[in-house]
């Protein structure tokens, strides 16, 4: 199946200094805008010190209120691709970048849209906001955590987005050096007497934590999480993507072969064994990012065989239908499985 590349060029046309220690990068793709939702992220591509490194960044920009495409990266300790990108990037720079993938988007409703925040975390509900203000009448209500007012990113965007629609945002600042960490009681009392709202939470894993827990019953819940492989949970529906050659049946004998440029490996199908975790044991380097399903850097096609996914909160069903899979996340079940990784 042919497709477009992966990756793209993009020429970063301005960087916008945020904070001390957060950059907007203005992105100018090669082959023309690129389609894109509200809430999604890009995988970029960069060379660090000789090592090739992979990491998703959510849009700041919303496809329905702005015309350029941005994103926003943060510094963190030990940040390899965040830290680089914010010491070496500049005007006129170019960078390797996906497609947009991820399913945080807004959903069509007319509940109010409730999005939660923690440091970075504001990039896509930023961008939610956004379209949500532009596209639909629904109000929307901001709680945003930060370290401090120094830290806060985009208050002057949150502040021209209060000046344009009074009657429908609303935004609460939550800064840790003033009130502590934020708390199940101070999520409570910002929702007041909403019950019935689509609430949008992106921040630390702790934050995440909290805010999901307070407001589970009042309405759906939706969560960007980037972190580690996750596991199939029990009785969980998976999504399987076929190829050419029909299941055997045969639960753990047979063969893997992944192609990789031009390397291609043949290694023996082991049981529970991700295509990635193959592709690794027969000495192939893939790409890969997540682990867990989320940014698609792993995305392979299938030339031949099933696979059976554990999670995928990347694909769509007809990038599914046409064969291609998230080898972080499948499982081959049949003898015969042949796997291509496309530049």
């Amino acid at each position: 199946m042919s497709r477009p590349p992966m990756f793209q060029r993009a020429t970063v046309t301005r960087v916008i200094k945020e904070t001390a220690d957060a950059r907007t990068f203005v992105l100018a793709p090669h082959e023309g805008p690129i389609t894109y939702r509200a809430g999604q992220y890009c995988t970029f591509r960069v060379e660090v010190d000789g090592q090739t490194l992979y990491r998703s960044y959510s849009m700041s920009s919303s496809p329905d209120a702005d015309d350029e495409l941005c994103t926003t990266v943060k510094r963190v300790p030990g940040g390899k691709v965040s830290n680089w990108l914010l010491d070496n990037i500049a005007d006129g720079d170019t960078l390797d970048m996906t497609r947009a993938f991820g399913t945080f988007c807004l959903k069509e409703s007319d509940r109010p849209v409730i999005g939660y925040s923690g440091g970075s975390g504001i990039t896509p509900i930023l961008s939610l906001a956004k379209s949500a203000l532009t596209a639909t009448d629904r109000d929307v209500y901001l709680l945003c955590a930060d370290r401090d007012p120094d830290a806060a990113i985009f208050t002057a965007a949150l502040d021209e987005l209060l000046t344009r629609y009074p009657d429908r945002l609303t935004v609460q600042r939550s800064f840790d050096i003033e009130n502590g960490f934020l708390t199940a009681e101070a999520v409570a009392k910002f929702l007041g007497d909403l019950s019935d709202a689509d609430h949008y939470i992106c921040g630390p894993e702790p934050f995440m934590d909290l805010v999901e827990d307070t407001v589970t019953g009042r309405g759906t819940v939706f969560v960007e999480r980037f972190g580690g492989a996750a596991q199939l949970p029990e009785g969980a529906e998976t999504e399987t993507a076929t190829a050419t050659a029909a299941d055997t049946g045969e639960e753990v004998s047979g063969t893997i072969t992944i192609k990789l440029k031009r390397k291609k490996v043949t290694v023996s199908r082991e049981a529970g064994e991700t295509i990635l975790e193959a592709a690794r044991r027969g000495g192939l380097t893939p790409p890969f990012s997540c682990e867990a399903g989320n940014c698609a850097t792993c995305m392979a096609h299938l030339d031949e065989g099933t696979a059976t996914m554990r999670v995928n909160d990347a694909l769509e069903d007809d990038e599914i239908e046409d064969g291609y899979t998230l080898t972080c996340q499948a499982v081959p079940d049949c003898a015969t499985t042949v796997v291509t990784y496309e530049d």
